[in-house]
């Protein structure tokens, strides 16, 4: 059972990694193409700075969740490493959960914004599905797609809250907790 649960942990941290990929690479076309298209042709595209924009906002909700799991936020490391195991444990474990309430105020909040997001993007077009099939629609892209980012990173911040907490409780419990680096998560994975 905790192979499968490490397989998909690994799984959701490299699907994750290949859409923040995926996202960094369409912000640089999208701008590249956009400034090409403004000064050598003299025509930019009416949606060039808005899918830059959208990438940017996706790409750094995606990789919320991608830093929580690996406990590459903001941290007071130096603090733990004076402090006794325990006390450091306990501490970085009360961050976690906090870091978990904001997972769960952006699930909540963010699922209010999008049903209630009025408004439209007039210079997208967008896919919608209507009467059992992708229909696609040539103007208008509701603002609710764009936020949608907000409870979608929210849930994925809260699940990889629970993993540390959980993960770091079971090395706490067999005595092979330490402070992390990036090169301890590396490991873990490997082994």
């Amino acid at each position: 059972m905790i192979n499968l649960i490490r397989c998909i942990d690994v799984w959701v941290k490299k699907t994750l990694t290949a859409f923040c990929a995926v996202f960094l690479l369409l912000m640089v076309v999208f701008a590249v193409y956009n400034v090409v298209m403004r000064y050598v042709f003299s025509n930019p595209p009416v949606w060039g700075d808005l899918l830059t924009v959208l990438s940017n906002i996706w790409l750094v909700f995606l990789a919320l969740a991608l830093t929580v799991r690996d406990k590459d936020h903001i941290a007071l490391d130096l603090i733990y490493a004076w402090l006794p195991l325990k006390v450091a444990f306990v501490i970085r474990q009360f961050w976690t959960l906090v870091i978990f309430g904001l997972g769960t105020i952006m699930i909540v909040y963010g699922l209010e914004a999008v049903s209630t997001m009025g408004g439209k993007y007039w210079e997208m077009w967008y896919f919608a599905w209507e009467d059992g099939q992708l229909a696609f629609k040539p103007n208008y892209m509701p603002k609710k797609y764009a936020i949608a980012i907000v409870p979608i990173s929210g849930f994925l911040v809260c699940i990889a809250a629970i993993a540390s907490i959980v993960e770091d409780s079971a090395r706490l419990q067999a005595g092979t907790y330490r402070l992390s680096s990036p090169q301890d998560t590396e490991d873990d994975l490997n082994s």
